[in-house]
């Protein structure tokens, strides 16, 4: 079984920043691309950013310039560089990823809150 575990988040003032991780665990034989999503209240869940195994990212253009998504792949972990935050940023940010065990697998994390406010 694989799991995918975020931390990070929490309440910052607008202009700040923060970081975002997400450990995979478990069975793992390799992982493709993984990426980060958000969904504010009462909106669709939208993708931020994903980055390939090979390091290639791309980025919501709401984000650009302000965030930035890394890896480790050794680690099977990604991160999310959040700088420049607004109060629009607010949402709960979940993690995914492809993960080949026996098989190919979309897993999710469990999603962390992050609130942008003064």
């Amino acid at each position: 079984q694989v799991q995918l575990v975020e931390s990070g988040g929490g309440l910052v003032q607008p202009g700040g920043s923060l970081r975002l991780s997400c450990a995979a665990s478990g069975s793992i034989f390799s992982i493709n691309a993984m990426g980060w999503y958000r969904q504010a209240p009462g909106k669709q869940r939208e993708l931020v950013a994903v980055i390939t195994s090979g390091g290639s990212a791309n980025y919501a253009d709401s984000v650009k310039g302000r965030f930035t998504i890394s890896r480790d792949n050794a680690k099977n972990t990604v991160y999310l560089q959040m700088n420049s935050l607004k109060p629009e940023d607010t949402a709960v940010y979940y993690c995914k990823a492809n993960v080949f065990t026996s098989r190919w697998l979309e897993v999710w994390g469990q999603g962390t809150l992050v609130t942008v406010s003064s």
